[in-house]
């Protein structure tokens, strides 16, 4: 990847939605290298998707909750069958393996106490092997971004 390569990427970073023409400009590049660039970056994965930044209050999901997960066994079984079972349950948006204490952080979204509730008992208890959970719930955001700097 180069300089160029990088100002498309930021640009769409900003707004997935530009036309080619209107990227082509912002980047300094006339159309057809520009379409060109950017699906080589598509094709090389560098790029991996488009999508809408959505509110999740307007969707009724009032509540992040950013809850550590301890496992009571580590070994090869334990591990796999916890991660398949966290990809299978659309409520966890991440899944990070971390190190320190905790084995995982998830990053959820509920509507409310009742429903949070309602997750932990009926999805997080669900799978075995899980030790310990233990919950942080958003009252406040200070940043959020989805713009990787690439300075």
């Amino acid at each position: 990847m180069d300089a160029k390569d990088r100002q498309i990427i930021r640009e769409l970073q900003r707004d997935g939605r530009l036309t080619n023409q209107d990227l082509a400009e912002r980047v300094n590049l006339s159309p057809s290298p520009c379409l060109r660039r950017v699906r080589l970056l598509e094709e090389a994965q560098v790029i991996t998707g488009y999508s809408a930044d959505v509110d999740p209050r307007a969707c009724g999901l009032s509540i992040t909750a950013f809850i550590r997960i301890t496992l009571a066994r580590h070994d090869r079984e334990a591990v796999k069958g916890f991660e398949a079972k966290v990809r299978d349950i659309p409520d966890i948006l991440d899944c990070y393996l971390l190190t320190g204490e905790a084995d995982y952080l998830l990053r959820v979204l509920v509507a409310d106490l009742g429903a949070y509730e309602e997750f932990v008992r009926n999805r997080l208890h669900a799978i075995p092997g899980v030790a310990s959970i233990t919950t942080s719930l958003v009252y406040g955001t200070v940043k959020q971004s989805r713009l990787y700097p690439l300075d």
